[in-house]
């Protein structure tokens, strides 16, 4: 782990050789006219959002970058689990190729020596940056975010990290607990400072870093709210008062649901205040007042996450690089929020398998922004006055996280990496998505109607996959 700035000093003795490297680029993509990448990967960041059409949410700076990007209306993840559905989406394979259901797996060692999406374009004469929670942290990425194949410099982790879990939630009794529900004065935790506020610090400090680099930059930033425990600045909840927060719509459990596809949200049944209820397993039910509680906080979450997501794109402004920077905003997968009694992931429901995704190409999706203009000027969202912003383009496709490699490496001018063979094991790159171009007014013929999403359940020894088709496309007039 990595103070922060402390990879500042390293990023400058890697850019020599890594300049060397540009002219190794795909044809037409030389350093000089080659756009940077700037990915934000969200933490269990389902579309509630304003620009996906909530009207509760005050999300306004991922609003306004939509006004400038093209909107996926139907994106949905691969698996509504955090390591599977990261190491598939920048694989650009599925779990049943990487052989990844849950956390306990390198897929380097136990299935093939896939590339990833930074490893292509690292390869392709970019300067390659992980900020905060890209890949998950563990086994999943042999306990170092995939470098040094994924990355040209050490990723960087937030060092107040540590803490997400720890007792720093104020109770009513006073004292510090480790809850589910964990509104704080910043001022007062250890540190002073939250991730997520270290991430867009640092992810500021690179893109300044980069802006006098003679090298493309492939910047991912991973931010960890709304993930629980909803730690975050206790300010936010005043966007959200108990009054207006309503129930999931569809509350209960469905009649004769299997057992295989439900869970019973074990991970927020061991955080303190979850306790205390003394809820009964596997179905609960949590009492009506603390489910606006957590719905309350969740928002807030989104909304805490929405001012960070803004000072990074303000940033990207004022260094005059929105002219020349694709951003591409995404989650791993979505989250249960009291729907068909769920209050989790892990499962093949909408609310956990849809994502948010949108993507902003320069002079594509927005013209460019004339000399002194600014595209993404910071909202604030506790300003009353502001106005909700409609996304620029929409798509209501279905597709698939698995097509961001392909269709990044296309907007980059990156030659996109051919269709994997049955099986692919064997091949180091390749792609199993299908390439999103056309909707960017590219020729692309690829089509592909049929939307996979799975989970893994561990209930037995004898664990079943459950997997499902999520829809089709039908034909419609382009």
């Amino acid at each position: 782990m990595l103070p922060p700035g402390g990879g500042l000093l390293w990023l400058g003795l890697v850019l020599g050789s890594v300049c060397a490297s540009v002219g190794s680029a795909a044809p037409g993509n030389s350093a000089t006219d080659a756009l940077n990448v700037l990915l934000i990967i969200v933490d269990d960041l389902r579309p509630s959002l304003g620009c996906y059409g909530d009207k509760l949410i005050r999300s306004p700076n991922m609003d306004q970058l939509a006004s400038h990007s093209l909107l996926f209306q139907n994106a949905f993840a691969q698996q509504a689990v955090c390591a599977p559905s990261r190491v598939s989406l920048l694989t650009g394979r599925r779990p049943d190729t990487t052989r990844l259901y849950d956390f306990n797996s390198y897929w380097r060692a136990h299935s093939g020596n896939f590339s990833t999406i930074p490893q292509y374009f690292k390869e392709n004469g970019y300067v390659t940056m992980s900020v905060g929670k890209v890949f998950h942290p563990g086994i999943s990425s042999n306990h170092s975010d995939d470098s040094p194949y994924s990355w040209s410099v050490p990723p960087y982790h937030p060092s107040s990290e540590k803490y997400e879990n720890t007792k720093t939630c104020r109770g009513p009794d006073g004292e510090l607990h480790a809850n589910l529900l964990c509104p704080v004065d910043v001022a007062d935790v250890p540190e002073g400072t939250l991730p997520d506020k270290q991430s867009t610090e640092q992810a500021i400090r690179l893109l300044g870093k980069m802006k006098t680099s003679a090298s493309p930059f492939f910047l991912a930033v991973g931010y960890h709210k709304p993930h629980i425990p909803f730690r975050y600045p206790k300010e936010f909840q005043k966007l959200y008062p108990l009054e207006n927060i309503t129930l999931a719509p569809d509350p209960q459990v469905p009649a004769g649901l299997p057992p295989v596809a439900y869970n019973p949200w074990m991970d927020i049944r061991r955080r303190e205040d979850v306790q205390a209820l003394n809820l009964s397993v596997p179905y609960g039910p949590i009492p009506a007042d603390f489910q606006r509680k957590i719905r309350q906080s969740y928002f807030a979450c989104v909304s805490y996450l929405d001012t960070q997501v803004g000072h990074l794109l303000s940033a990207l402004d004022d260094l005059q690089l929105a002219s020349s920077t694709i951003v591409a905003l995404t989650s791993d997968h979505g989250w249960a929020l009291g729907e068909h009694g769920e209050w989790a992931k892990y499962s093949n429901f909408d609310v956990t398998t849809r994502v948010p995704l949108v993507f902003y190409v320069p002079g594509r999706t927005a013209p460019l922004p004339a000399a002194g203009d600014k595209l993404f000027p910071y909202l604030d969202p506790f300003d009353s006055i502001s106005e909700s912003v409609e996304p620029g383009r929409q798509a209501g496709d279905l597709v698939e996280l698995l097509s961001l490699f392909p269709t990044l490496a296309g907007l980059a001018g990156l030659r996109v990496p051919p269709r994997c063979p049955i099986p692919s094991f064997h091949v180091e790159l390749c792609r199993e998505g299908r390439n999103l171009l056309k909707h960017f007014q590219v020729r692309d013929s690829e089509e592909d109607p049929y939307i996979h999403a799975q989970f893994q359940y561990q209930e037995s020894p004898n664990s079943t996959l459950a997997e499902g088709v999520i829809g089709t496309v039908p034909e419609r007039a382009k």
